[in-house]
């Protein structure tokens, strides 16, 4: 093939001079042309990284569209293969190693973990974004994007049909095709909510296609869901554990860490422990505010530490949001976030513009709230901070559950860690980062392990005037984040029961019930995933002390967080080296 010609040719030029500039210049054309197959990999995925050169064309997801990601795979292993890695500057051996963790993901799992066999959400998700990644953002004029989306909903059917036919009922887990059921008809509120009330000020024959084209979307959309109840949901006969060996392999690549699933089990129970007596300390203080004469045991037994938590913990839970109100309370909150960070100097605040929104019904069922940047190549657009909305048939007490579980106090927590200093600041900053492709493939153990360590920051800092009720919330949050690790891979090695998983999270880790249940859900549904919180602010806080170690009386917050978001958003171990000087090559993969 004359394109794969190309690809090794770049590589080859590089390994076959050992000046290091035209290491480095072959390199940069490796990656810039990685970022620009992305088009043919995933139309949809560069549309939401910002490049829209493909914005009329929808994933081909039949096995000849599978056969041609995995050939182009194979060309970038072969072409990195080729490359001195030596000869590198530094920020191209990070890169070089961050591509070469994606390409082995990429062509694992297509041959070995084969999602797209079993995982109906994939194609759920997929032609969600397709349509909402045109429609959400104002990248390019209204009549362009809107053209670029008819022509996307006239390719569903087709993409809808291969995905039935890619699909395997008896691989599929049951949980699976009963949350695509569910999130299948949100393509239908994309269209009636965000394209159908502007389609006015769209030219006639603009107009009229899109007119067309979703009636046909709907069509298909309408024989996808009957497909899904009628056809898939009786016959999902898979197992939602992936097992050892999938799981094992999966966290590999998913941390990009040199720790594995036994050391982070091992990790996550000593924190455990740690961070629940860390709550009773404080719990006693927040008691002891209300009860000034009790006289607390010396040695208390587990039983006793646990009704001193709870009954501190009822505190917070007396200040409630409305049931309809929580979007409103992010917003007041963002902004008294963003003010403590200038006022205390704790790390550069961008300008860049942020929207609350109630999420979309196409990403409803798996978390509460997420941050969904712009592209690395559609800087200027705005990110959005979304929040899901209460089920409507949940009941009085369902809505208790979740309101006590998201309390003022945690509304706080969670707007500290999805937008500042958490996901909005780092990764707004992250974008700046002169790499597009360290900005594309940006590191979820980087990026959910420093939202969770910005939430601690700010509390030590003084959030709420170092109120306790407030850091005890705070642990309560990161207590989910080790609980998050320790059933991650309880589920899927180790075949943790419903039962287990809820006890857990209720009694060990104080969590509502609602919280709980959707927890379990989100556990079946994703593997490896609920790792990156702990993990990653492990790493976080490890680098920390390191360069606090190294720096002495010149660290400051502000120039200390400055630096360590100043180089995108790679595995924190490239961060670590790149401040400290150590050699990236040595680093384990």
């Amino acid at each position: 093939m004359k394109r794969s010609t190309s690809i090794l040719a770049i590589a080859l030029f590089s390994g076959s001079i050992a000046a290091a500039p035209a290491a480095d210049e072959a390199f940069a054309a490796l990656a810039e042309q990685y970022v620009s197959d992305l088009t043919r990999i995933s139309p949809v995925s560069a549309t939401l990284i910002g490049d829209h050169s493909a914005d009329h064309e929808l994933d081909n997801v039949d096995a000849r569209g599978r056969a041609n990601s995995r050939r182009l795979y194979l060309e970038y292993r072969a072409a990195l293969a080729a490359i001195d890695h030596e000869s590198l500057s530094r920020a191209n051996q990070v890169d070089a190693e961050i591509l070469h963790n994606e390409v082995e993901s990429s062509l694992w799992a297509l041959d070995t973990f084969q999602s797209w066999a079993w995982n109906p959400l994939d194609y759920v998700n997929l032609s969600g974004s397709s349509i909402y990644g045109l429609v959400a953002r104002d990248f390019a004029p209204l009549e362009q994007r809107f053209a670029d989306a008819a022509s996307r909903l006239e390719q569903l059917p087709r993409f809808l049909r291969q995905a039935r036919e890619s699909l395997d009922p008896e691989r599929v887990p049951k949980i699976h095709a009963e949350i695509a059921a569910q999130q299948n008809p949100g393509l239908v509120s994309i269209i009636d909510t965000m394209i159908v009330p502007r389609m006015d000020e769209l030219t006639m024959g603009t107009r009229d296609r899109l007119t067309a084209a979703i009636e046909v979307a709907k069509d298909a959309i309408a024989a996808h869901q009957t497909w899904l109840e009628e056809e898939l949901l009786p016959r999902a006969a898979g197992d939602f554990r992936v097992g050892a060996e999938l799981f094992d392999a999966k966290l590999a690549f998913v941390l990009h860490s040199p720790l594995g699933r036994r050391e982070v089990k091992a990790r996550a129970e000593g924190e455990y422990e740690s961070v629940r007596n860390q709550m009773y300390e404080i719990a006693k203080e927040v008691y002891t505010v209300s009860h000034p004469y009790t006289a607390f045991p010396d040695t208390p037994n587990e039983e006793y530490k646990q009704a001193i938590i709870r009954a501190a913990l009822e505190q917070a839970y007396q200040q409630l949001p409305p049931r309809d109100g929580i979007v409103e309370l992010a917003k007041e909150y963002l902004q008294q976030a963003t003010d403590f960070v200038i006022e205390h100097n704790i790390v550069t605040m961008p300008d860049d513009p942020v929207e609350i929104i109630v999420m979309p019904e196409f990403q409803r069922g798996v978390t509460v709230a997420y941050l969904d940047p712009p592209g690395p190549l559609d800087q200027g657009q705005a990110a959005f901070y979304a929040v899901a909305p209460l089920p409507e048939d949940w009941t009085d007490e369902q809505v208790t559950s979740f309101l006590r579980e998201y309390n003022m106090l945690s509304i706080q927590d969670l707007t500290i860690h999805e937008g500042v200093p958490g996901h909005y600041l780092q990764l707004s900053l992250s974008n700046r980062y002169p790499s597009t492709l360290r900005s594309v493939l940006w590191s979820g153990t980087f990026v959910e392990g420093w939202a969770v360590y910005a939430e601690r920051v700010m509390v030590d800092e003084g959030y709420l005037d170092y109120d306790p009720l407030m850091r005890l919330i705070n642990l309560k949050w990161y207590l989910r984040a080790v609980t998050n690790a320790i059933i991650d891979s309880a589920i899927h090695v180790d075949g943790m029961t419903r039962d287990e998983a809820m006890k857990l999270m209720i009694e060990g880790g104080f969590q509502e019930e609602r919280e709980a249940a959707g927890k379990w859900v989100r556990a079946q549904l994703t593997s490896a995933q609920l790792s990156t919180y702990f993990v990653g602010y492990q790493e976080h806080i490890e680098m920390r002390r390191a360069v606090e170690a190294a720096w002495g009386d010149e660290f400051t917050l502000r120039r200390y967080h400055d630096q360590a978001l100043s180089y995108g958003s790679p595995p924190v171990k490239y961060v670590r080296a790149l401040i400290l000087g150590e050699n990236i090559l040595q680093i384990q993969r």
